[in-house]
């Protein structure tokens, strides 16, 4: 049996009145995914447990399996192990977007997240003069993909005690806003928060004149003019999912935190070659790696970032788009090549909301399907795969970490 999970990063969504009252999955043309949803088991799933922040690091992991309250330290360190990063015990990981804002000091607001989706070689310039500027002994600064990258503070637990429990906003989810506001913290944490901000006001002195982004103002493109730190911690201690289910198998993604989710939790996490994690990813490179890995292992998650990206730019139409590339370049060709390779089961899902009204994530549940080749028992009452169908289901799993012990459905669960 060959398993896999693939998940289209912030489909779901809220009904949208440009769509005539219906949400961007309702919309999209997706035949794969409406025929999994008519064949397999139709469901509302809750990714996002209570009292956690609905980031892709907490929905990802309760999809692989691992309970958020337990298992989740920090984005940073997730995105940490998949560059290869070291952490000692006192060490924090963070977040680390280029970024762009307008204006300066108290007036500044969070412009773009992403500064433009800054390309992977300006970004690398970038953060090369950053850590010839302002690394020190404690503090460096790692490459990762477009804007996403990780500055490691080295002994900051024994430094700055406070700077592990700061909320730290991420930078989606005040976009347009002033920045000042989350900047601002309580005396206890007020040394943590000074220094952090005192990094990032040094990062704008050096950026906002640098080459790269001088000239990507003269193309009329955002300048990447700021860092902006978010989501530390510590390397957290992941039961493997071959420990857990015996199986192995491979992660393929652009985005650097679910490399490194995959690769705690023993995967193998794939380079696939022009895999971007925004509109132009190579959609057909993903399914071929995918479905080769299966030839050598058990299990693959695939993961697409472009509905997401789609959901945080408001843009409706954009997102129907990207979810049809989705089904047409990914889903289609993974089913077709899966069920040629002999019995295997398929879960698919988005891992949280983006939703195109409030351009940032939500804890809704999200719909799913699963499917095995083995289930011979005809077509499902359900139209297709989208958010109120999922719902008249009745079927509702209010721990995400359900859903791999339903893919897998192995006796040998560890807790």
């Amino acid at each position: 049996m060959k398993y896999a999970i693939l998940v289209g990063d912030g489909m779901a969504d809220y009904p949208v009145e440009e769509l005539g009252g219906k949400t961007p999955l309702h919309v999209a043309r997706t035949p794969h995914m409406d025929w999994l949803a008519r064949h397999g088991e139709l469901g509302l799933v809750k990714t996002i447990p209570e009292g956690f922040t609905p980031g892709s690091e907490i929905a990802n992991l309760s999809i692989l399996g691992y309970d958020p309250v337990r298992y989740y330290k920090g984005r940073g360190p997730l995105e940490a192990a998949s560059l290869g990063l070291d952490l000692k015990p006192d060490d924090l990981a963070f977040r680390c977007n280029l970024v762009t804002l307008r204006g300066r000091g108290r007036d500044a607001v969070m412009e773009d997240f992403s500064a433009g989706h800054i390309t992977d070689a300006e970004a690398g310039e970038l953060i090369d003069a950053l850590n010839r500027e302002l690394s020190t002994a404690e503090i460096r600064f790692h490459c990762g993909v477009s804007y996403r990258h990780v500055l490691v503070w080295a002994k900051a637990v024994q430094t700055f005690p406070a700077m592990e429990t700061l909320e730290l906003k991420p930078p989606h989810d005040i976009i347009g806003k002033r920045v000042s506001p989350y900047l601002e913290k309580a005396s206890h944490e007020k040394a943590a928060m000074d220094r952090l901000v005192s990094l990032m006001t040094d990062s704008q002195n050096l950026l906002e004149r640098h080459p790269v982004n001088v000239a990507r103002g003269k193309r009329g493109l955002s300048p990447a003019n700021s860092i902006w730190l978010w989501g530390q911690g510590r390397f957290p201690q992941m039961i493997t999912l071959k420990e857990r289910f015996g199986i192995e198998g491979a992660m393929i993604s652009a985005v650097h935190l679910l490399k490194g989710i995959g690769i705690l939790a023993g995967l193998r996490a794939l380079e696939v070659p022009g895999a971007t994690g925004y509109f132009d990813t190579n959609y057909e490179g993903k399914a071929a790696y995918a479905l080769s890995s299966l030839e050598e292992g058990d299990f693959v998650f695939v993961h697409v970032e472009a509905p997401d990206e789609a959901g945080h730019m408001g843009d409706a139409r954009l997102k129907v788009r990207a979810i049809e590339t989705f089904d047409q370049k990914i889903v289609g060709p993974i089913l077709e090549g899966m069920a040629s390779q002999g019995r295997f089961k398929l879960l698919l899902l988005p891992d949280h909301c983006t939703p195109i009204s409030v351009r940032t994530h939500t804890a809704d549940p999200v719909p799913y399907v699963l499917y095995s080749s083995d289930d011979h028992s005809g077509l499902t009452k359900w139209e297709g795969f989208w958010e109120t169908e999922a719902q008249r289901s009745g079927i509702y799993l209010e721990r995400g970490e359900e859903l791999i012990e339903r893919l897998l459905a192995s006796p040998n669960v560890v807790g």
